[in-house]
């Protein structure tokens, strides 16, 4: 059955086979736990499959692509009509979860950082394998001093250590985007700085990127009434502006922010 992409949903479908192997080719799949988000019309389920996961876990929002994708339920291979966002793996497996997403434009920001806010100590994952609007990607893996640099890329690096693979042609797609698309490998870091609430790390960085053409004195102050000595204790040049700070800045803050709070 052929169905048709459905805008609300943000939906273009990967078709490009060369682009197909070249993901499924990043990884490992044979005997591991594989968890797809927005199969589609399965053009990268089928070659999952063939790679035989030990367990296999689809996940689509759509109704009707959900109906479709039901051929392939069996022992190993379980498909759920679910919302990505509201969706919670299920305890009973032992290892970690290889994610491929071709996620949706509208949405996808959400759903990584829906995943990251929500981490606990050990993760659920050994590898995100995903597809962004290029431009979001630019966003995600920016550093310290570039345009691109902020929330998103300050949320990610966190916890994440993160590789962009390459970039997908509109072409590649049905029906085309007006974008180019980028994929991005994340893998769990070993070592990163703790906090106590992932969402602090929210709130820090939501009002220092609220202003971030001004200088962080405003932020620093909105945030902390002992803001002189939060800027000594940290050894911050109040004259810079956010995307001049490292990400390991912006934990330290979230630190203080936590200790204010508590």
């Amino acid at each position: 059955m052929f169905l048709k992409a459905k805008k609300s949903l943000g939906q273009n479908f990967l078709t490009d086979q060369n682009t197909i192997d070249k993901i499924i080719n990043l990884v490992e799949i044979t005997n591991k736990n594989i968890l797809e988000v927005g199969p589609g019309r399965g053009s990268l389920t089928k070659k999952i499959i063939e790679k035989k996961p030990l367990n296999l876990i689809l996940v689509e929002k759509d109704k009707e692509l959900y109906e479709n994708l039901k051929i392939y339920q069996s022992e190993n291979i379980n498909v759920k009509n679910e919302d990505i966002l509201k969706f919670n793996l299920e305890k009973k497996y032992e290892d970690k979860f290889i994610v491929f997403g071709n996620l949706p434009y509208n949405i996808s920001t959400e759903i990584i950082c829906n995943w990251i806010i929500n981490l606990g100590i050990k993760t659920w994952f050994s590898d995100l394998i995903l597809m962004f609007q290029k431009e979001v990607a630019d966003r995600i893996i920016a550093k310290q001093n570039e345009k691109n640099y902020g929330r998103l890329s300050i949320i990610s690096q966190w916890r994440l250590d993160i590789e962009k693979k390459f970039d997908v042609s509109p072409h590649c797609f049905s029906p085309k985007p007006k974008v180019m698309s980028s994929i991005l490998h994340f893998k769990n870091k070993t070592n990163y700085l703790q906090i106590q609430n992932p969402k602090s790390l929210e709130v820090v960085t939501r009002i220092f990127f609220n202003q971030r053409r001004k200088m962080i004195k405003n932020p620093i102050k909105q945030l902390f009434p002992n803001f002189e000595q939060i800027k000594d204790k940290l050894n911050l040049d109040l004259n810079l502006r956010p995307q001049n700070l490292s990400i390991e800045t912006f934990l330290h803050l979230t630190r203080e922010y936590e200790k204010l709070r508590n």
